[in-house]
């Protein structure tokens, strides 16, 4: 675990910054997590590509990198105090008249059914809406991936519409669905 400062904190979880000394930790939850991240996600996996992802999530004040992490009596939690549950970026952040940003996430093997995740994203909806001084953040999802979906419905996020060919994952270019939240809608 890093010795940086978590952002926010929950009963069972807390948000912190991605950093450079978590790749071991990172790459072995994405390897232990490869079936339930396929096929919507594929996260770095090995040290050469975490350190890219890292680095780029680490240098660009365009997005926010935040790992999930348990808190020491998490309930059913065999982990170590602030091992990493999940992950979930804000990219694309905008400012001005905008003040958005569009979120990627994915959760670890380990903490799925937990509930881990959702405590993680509404950390994550606080800190974005209060000292990002955010107003929106969208998620686009493929219509398939059920878990996903049904994570930000209970973070209160609405469907807003369909876009044929969004993004480019494996291999070939990909439907998803707009699910959005706002500030006021918190």
């Amino acid at each position: 675990m890093s010795d940086t400062t978590y952002l926010a904190e929950g009963p069972r979880t807390a948000i912190r910054p991605f950093t450079h000394a978590d790749a071991d930790e990172f790459t072995a939850r994405a390897r232990e997590s490869r079936e339930l991240h396929r096929p919507w996600l594929f996260p770095p996996a090995d040290p050469d590509t975490y350190a890219a992802y890292a680095g780029a999530l680490i240098g660009d004040p365009t997005r926010s990198g935040l790992l999930v992490c348990e808190r020491h009596g998490a309930a059913g939690s065999p982990a170590a105090d602030g091992a990493i549950a999940g992950f979930i970026n804000i990219n694309n952040i905008v400012m001005g008249g905008f003040r958005c940003g569009a979120l990627g996430y994915g959760g670890f093997v380990h903490a799925t059914g937990r509930g881990l995740m959702s405590e993680g994203l509404g950390l994550v909806i606080d800190y974005a809406f209060g000292p990002l001084g955010l107003h929106r953040l969208e998620a686009n999802i493929q219509p398939g991936n059920a878990g996903s979906i049904a994570l930000v419905r209970r973070a209160g996020f609405r469907l807003e519409g369909f876009s044929p060919d969004f993004l480019f994952i494996d291999g070939a270019w990909r439907d998803h669905e707009r699910w959005a939240i706002t500030a006021q809608m918190r």
